[in-house]
């Protein structure tokens, strides 16, 4: 027969004590696992040493995706339930895909408000739990997210989003807003190090 794979067989145990909830002070401090093409040793080192591992001819692809701040907590226009709507990426016509929550409790047509100058209409439910809504705001919607949106941090991160955040969970040479998480494997480039 062929090899048959359980999802089961990847599940492990990780104490979340030895979860970091803060991201190292220096970038390029964070731990770097090394593992040889051809086998060896696992070697642990600090990523800054990253440079010993690249040869010339070495390419590296950087993603210049900029994470927006896409955790949006408001409150319904017409009862004031609290609604969290975590966007998820572009789709046609100005709006967005994104997850809705209490979602069972948010009708099509609910219009949700997080400031003076931004709220949402969830216009559309999808499948897989997605919902469509439209952005409203005075001027730029992506402008008025970046004001009032919270970054949203991994899942495993048991704390509420800080100030600091913003610029911890970007890489250093992130330009293109529109991402909702961190390409994580550029967040441990300094300028430097680039």
């Amino acid at each position: 027969g062929g090899l048959h794979v359980r999802t089961s067989d990847f599940d492990y145990d990780l104490p979340r004590e030895m979860i970091a909830q803060y991201p190292s002070e220096r970038r390029d401090e964070s731990r770097l696992l090394v593992l040889r093409k051809h086998g060896g040793p696992f070697e642990h080192r600090r990523f800054r040493d990253v440079l010993e591992y690249l040869r010339p001819d070495d390419c590296l692809v950087l993603n210049e995706s900029r994470v927006i701040p896409a955790r949006l907590v408001g409150r319904k226009e017409k009862t004031g339930g609290r609604v969290e709507v975590f966007l998820l990426e572009p789709a046609a016509d100005g709006l967005w895909r994104a997850l809705v929550r209490p979602g069972a409790r948010v009708a099509d047509g609910t219009t949700v408000v997080f400031s003076e100058d931004l709220r949402a209409v969830v216009e559309t439910t999808l499948d897989g739990g997605k919902r469509e809504v439209r952005l409203l705001a005075e001027g730029d919607p992506l402008e008025a997210v970046d004001r009032v949106g919270k970054v949203p941090l991994p899942p495993y991160i048991d704390r509420e989003p800080q100030a600091i955040d913003s610029e911890r969970y970007q890489t250093v040479y992130a330009r293109v807003p529109g991402a909702v998480a961190a390409p994580t494997a550029g967040l441990y480039f300094t300028e430097k190090l680039l």
